[in-house]
């Protein structure tokens, strides 16, 4: 059986490993960034349609700031927009308009306008938008560990089709054995959807690994009994403060895998 090794250590072997997707395999900041921004500025324009003064708008603004986890250096790594499906961002946008006086339907389908609004907006300006890039050395260890024998997959609320664009773009479909969605029910950070997606691979949860870069992803994994939970710092401008983790990874060069074989020589 193939053994992952830490900065040299042994954690054991393991048949598969889980990935969230972003700040964990794609540098995802900077299209974050952009998106809670356009969000942002086009939630603004439609209230200013509506009567808003500067005052109300400078609020809204701020409001949605915070509730996307926008920092004036980047976004916040266990913020909404960084950790959250689109449609948990979308609800939480949508209490924000609350917040502002408008009724929850009103809200709702405001922030379903805006939303729309965005994306329509970014097909034009990016047509046929490229994913994220890959964090450094992270193909590298993908395709070692599936040379090893180790079964890959990927875990994230990303949709199937975004998910399925990332790995296309960077060639990857030959090491990533299976994906789990926020299409896929249940959705992260449900401990089902650990189960769900090791049932797809044929693999016990607690003979597998996951490697998140959020709490929600470790506490999930902790719960549905994986047999290890690694935390991942180096995706985000600001390094993520993780509590759930066993182990830390600070950059992908730090992990490796060996096979039984491999170890006797």
């Amino acid at each position: 059986m193939a053994h992952l090794n830490l900065r040299n250590r042994d954690l054991g072997p393991v048949r598969g490993v889980l990935f969230d997707k972003d700040g964990t395999l794609s540098h995802s900041e900077p299209r974050l960034i952009e998106l809670a921004d356009d969000r942002i500025e086009e939630s603004a324009r439609r209230f200013q349609q509506r009567g808003a003064d500067g005052t109300m708008l400078l609020e809204l603004k701020d409001l949605l700031k915070r509730t996307f986890g926008r920092s004036t250096q980047g976004v916040i790594p266990d913020g909404t927009l960084a950790v959250a499906s689109r449609h948990h961002n979308l609800l939480s946008t949508a209490t924000v308009f609350c917040q502002m006086n408008l009724s929850w339907p009103q809200s709702l389908l405001l922030a379903e306008e805006v939303f729309a609004q965005v994306d329509a907006c970014r097909q034009k300006r990016h047509p046929g938008e490229n994913p994220a890039g890959l964090l450094p050395d992270a193909a590298r260890l993908l395709r070692e560990l599936a040379d090893a024998g180790i079964i890959c997959a990927v875990i994230s609320n990303d949709t199937t089709a975004g998910i399925q664009q990332f790995l296309d773009q960077h060639q990857l479909n030959d090491c990533i054995s299976g994906l789990w969605s926020a299409d896929h029910h249940p959705a992260k950070p449900d401990p089902g959807a650990v189960h769900g997606l090791c049932s797809q691979l044929n693999l016990a949860v607690d003979t597998c690994a996951l490697i998140g870069d959020a709490d929600t992803d470790l506490l999930m994994a902790r719960q549905a009994g994986i047999g290890l939970t690694l935390g991942y710092v180096a995706g985000w401008h600001r390094e993520p403060m993780l509590t759930g983790h066993e182990h830390l990874i600070s950059h992908w060069s730090e992990l490796t895998a060996t096979t039984d074989e491999m170890s006797k020589r």
